[in-house]
């Protein structure tokens, strides 16, 4: 199993996906609930971190609607801002639920996160069109001197291929980036689905960042990364 080495003087930074948060239909309580005892047992330990909040579902209903009601006429930066504002209402959720321990205002733009903040615990989310907050993760970590990037999603594992297309994709403890790259492409959309978003993954290649691939149903085993210790899921680097 592999294991992360993580620099616990820097905060460790977390891109939580949106699918987690609002799966279906509205936001997972019980999964919030669980995602929120974790965190609280990291500050105990004295630590720093930085969630950054996908769209999730509810991202996709708007989208999919857009869609429905304008075919083939809808320009792709108002498929992005619908999902950034997504992002931003989970982002805004979250800051709420972390409120006595969060700094007050949900970051936006990654390149003037603030390198000191109140509290324990920084939100983020969603930037600009053309950037997926997969990217918004790498850019606060590369800012605030942090190489390693946890991507907690509905995503156990990538795979040497695409399981989607092959039934006999193995899944890997641990990628290269040039290997991993070569699977996903270099092009992101706001409807692509991948286990991390390709231009965060050359951002990240190019600074030589490792990436934790790791599903959130299981807290427990998420600990255990946080900890430093053998995990279920696989690091990019």
């Amino acid at each position: 199993m592999p294991k992360l080495n993580i620099n616990y003087k820097k905060p460790i930074v977390m891109s939580i996906g949106g699918s987690l948060i609002v799966p279906n239909g509205g936001p997972d309580v019980e999964f919030l609930r669980s995602l929120k005892k974790l965190i609280d047992i990291q500050i105990k330990k004295g630590r720093r971190i930085v969630i950054v909040t996908g769209g999730g579902k509810t991202a996709r209903h708007y989208v999919h609607a857009a869609e429905a009601l304008r075919p083939n006429k809808i320009a792709s930066e108002d498929l992005d801002w619908l999902g950034i504002h997504a992002t931003r209402l989970n982002g805004h959720l979250l800051r709420t639920i972390f409120r006595e321990v969060a700094h007050p205002i949900v970051i936006k733009n990654p390149t003037i996160t603030p390198i000191r903040w109140k509290g324990k615990v920084l939100i983020a989310a969603g930037w600009k069109p053309g950037w997926s907050t997969d990217y918004v993760a790498c850019r606060i970590a590369k800012r605030l001197g942090s190489s390693t990037v946890l991507n907690v999603s509905n995503v156990d594992h990538v795979y040497n291929i695409d399981p989607r297309k092959y039934k006999n994709a193995k899944p890997a403890e641990d990628m290269k980036w040039k290997d991993y790259r070569s699977i996903v492409g270099n092009e992101w959309s706001p409807v692509k689905s991948a286990p991390f978003d390709p231009v965060a993954s050359k951002f990240a290649h190019k600074n030589h960042m490792e990436v934790a691939i790791i599903h959130g149903e299981n807290m427990d085993n998420v600990q255990k990364l946080l900890d430093g210790k053998d995990f279920i899921g696989t690091i990019l680097h």
